[in-house]
C-alpha cells in the first residue's frame, strides 16, 4: 500500500518561533531592532515636517536647501561608523568607558568631532559649487553657507556624539548588541536634530559684515582642526581621521546630488507636502537597515566569522533576508505615518493607500540595493585592509541618499501623483 503524502503546516505559534528566530537571530536582537527602526522613522516625521515648515528659508537662502540631506546624512555617517567602531571594541573587549587621553573612546570622540567640523566647511564648498553648476540663481555665498554648515553641524553633532556615547556604554553594561542599536540610533538623532541646527544657524545670515566675519572664523576653525587631525600624536585619531575622509567626501558629493533632485521637484513635494514628510524617514529607513547589516559584517569580519567572498556566506544571507522582513512594516509604517502627520498639519497627501503603495515599492528597490552596498562596500574595506567600521555606513547612507531620493521620485511619477 502506497504511502500517502501529507504536507505538514506549521501552526501558528510555530510560524511566530521561526519568524523570530529568523529576524534576530533571537528575540531579544529582533525587538531591539525593530524599536530602534519604528523610533527612527517616528522621529523622522518630526524631521519631514520641520522640513516643510521651513520653506520660506529655503526662498530666502538660495542654495541652502541643497545641503539638506548631506547635512542629515554627515551625522549618520561620522557616528554611526564611530559607533561601529565602538561596537567592534566591545565585542573584542578593547573598550572602556573611560576619557582618559589614549583611550578608544575619547580618541573616537576627538577624531568624529574634527571630521564634523572639517566636512561640514567641505560640504558648503561642494553645495555652491552645485548651486553654480547646475544653475540655481542667486545662490548665497560660500562663506555663509560655510557659517551654517559648521556651526548647526556643531550643535547638531553634540547631541549626536552624546547619544552614541551614552548607548556605547549602556551597551556594555547591559549587554545589548550595539551593532543593532547605532545605526537607526544616529540617523533618527540626525534627522531630528540637524534641520533645527540649521535653521537657527542660518539666522545669523543677513549679509551684514558681522555674518561675513563669522564665515571667515569658521574658515579658520575648519583650518585648524584639519591641522589638529593631521599632526596629533594619537595614532588612532590619525587613522580614523586618514582613511575617514576621502569616503566621506564621496558621501557627501552622493547626498548633495540627492539634494538638487530634491530641489528640482520641490514643486511636486510643494504641491503634495506629505511627500515631503515620507521623504526623510524613507530615506533614514532604508540607511538604517543598510547600516545594521553593514555593522554586523563588520563586525564578523573582525571576529573571524565571516568570510569576504563574492558570494554572501549562509550567515550574511540569512542577516540579509531577516533585515529585507523587517523593513516591510516598517515602510508601510513610513507611508501611514506620513499621511497622518501631513493631515494633522494641515497639508495635502496623495490618499493613504498610494501613500504606503509608494513607500512599500519605492523601499523595495532602495533596500535591495543598500542591502547589496552594505555587503560589498564593507568587504571591499576589509579586502584593502581598510577599516570596514568606518567605511561601511557612509557607503550605505550616502548611496541610499540618492538612489532613495531617486526611487522616491519616480515611483511618485510612475503612480501619476505629479
Amino acid at each position: 500500500m502506497a504511502r500517502r503524502f501529507t504536507l505538514k503546516v506549521p501552526r501558528p505559534l510555530e510560524l511566530g518561533r521561526r519568524l523570530v528566530d529568523l529576524l534576530g537571530p533571537t528575540g531579544g536582537a529582533a525587538r531591539q531592532t525593530l524599536v530602534a527602526l519604528t523610533f527612527n522613522s517616528s522621529t523622522s516625521f518630526v524631521a519631514g515636517a520641520v522640513l516643510g515648515s521651513i520653506v520660506g528659508t529655503f526662498d530666502r537662502l538660495p542654495g541652502l536647501l541643497l545641503m539638506v540631506p548631506a547635512a542629515i546624512g554627515l551625522r549618520g555617517n561620522v557616528f554611526g561608523s564611530m559607533g561601529n567602531r565602538l561596537s567592534t571594541a566591545i565585542h573584542t573587549g578593547t573598550f572602556r568607558a573611560t576619557f582618559r587621553k589614549d583611550s578608544v573612546l575619547r580618541q573616537n570622540v576627538s577624531a568624529s568631532l574634527s571630521l564634523t567640523i572639517v566636512l561640514s566647511f567641505v560640504l558648503a564648498l561642494l553645495a555652491k559649487v552645485a548651486a553654480v553648476s547646475f544653475g540655481i540663481e542667486n545662490s548665497i555665498s560660500v562663506l555663509d553657507l560655510a557659517l551654517i554648515s559648521v556651526l548647526g553641524g556643531l550643535l547638531a553633532s553634540l547631541v549626536v556624539l552624546i547619544a552614541t556615547v551614552v548607548l556605547a556604554v549602556l551597551s556594555v553594561r547591559r549587554e545589548w548588541d550595539l551593532d543593532n542599536l547605532v545605526a537607526p540610533t544616529t540617523a533618527t538623532l540626525g534627522d531630528v536634530v540637524t534641520i533645527p541646527a540649521l535653521f537657527l544657524a542660518s539666522r545669523l545670515v543677513d549679509g551684514s559684515d558681522a555674518s561675513t566675519a563669522l564665515g571667515w572664523i569658521t574658515l579658520v576653525v575648519a583650518l585648524g582642526a584639519l591641522v589638529m587631525a593631521l599632526r596629533t600624536k594619537q595614532a588612532l585619531i590619525r587613522q580614523i581621521f586618514r582613511e575617514s575622509v576621502p569616503v566621506l567626501t564621496g558621501a557627501l558629493i552622493l547626498s548633495t546630488l540627492a539634494g538638487l533632485a530634491v530641489e528640482k521637484q520641490l514643486a511636486m513635494f510643494a504641491a503634495l507636502p506629505a511627500l515631503l514628510v515620507l521623504e526623510p524617514a524613507f530615506v533614514s529607513s532604508a540607511g538604517s537597515l543598510g547600516g545594521i547589516l553593514s555593522s554586523r559584517v563588520a563586525t564578523n569580519l573582525h571576529l573571524g566569522l565571516v568570510e569576504p567572498l563574492l558570494r554572501p556566506g549562509r550567515e550574511v544571507r540569512r542577516d540579509a533576508l531577516a533585515i529585507a522582513l523587517i523593513g516591510l512594516p516598517i515602510f508601510i509604517f513610513n507611508g501611514i505615518g506620513a499621511h497622518f502627520v501631513a493631515g494633522l498639519l494641515g497639508e495635502a497627501s496623495p490618499g493613504l493607500v498610494q501613500m504606503v503603495a509608494v513607500s512599500l515599492i519605492a523601499g523595495a528597490v532602495a533596500v535591495a540595493f543598500v542591502l547589496a552596498v552594505a555587503y560589498y562596500g564593507t568587504i571591499a574595506a576589509w579586502q584593502v585592509n581598510l577599516d570596514p567600521d568606518t567605511y561601511g555606513i557612509p557607503v550605505v547612507t550616502a548611496s541610499v541618499d540618492f538612489v532613495g531620493a531617486v526611487a522616491l521620485i519616480v515611483t511618485v511619477i510612475a503612480f501619476g501623483l505629479t
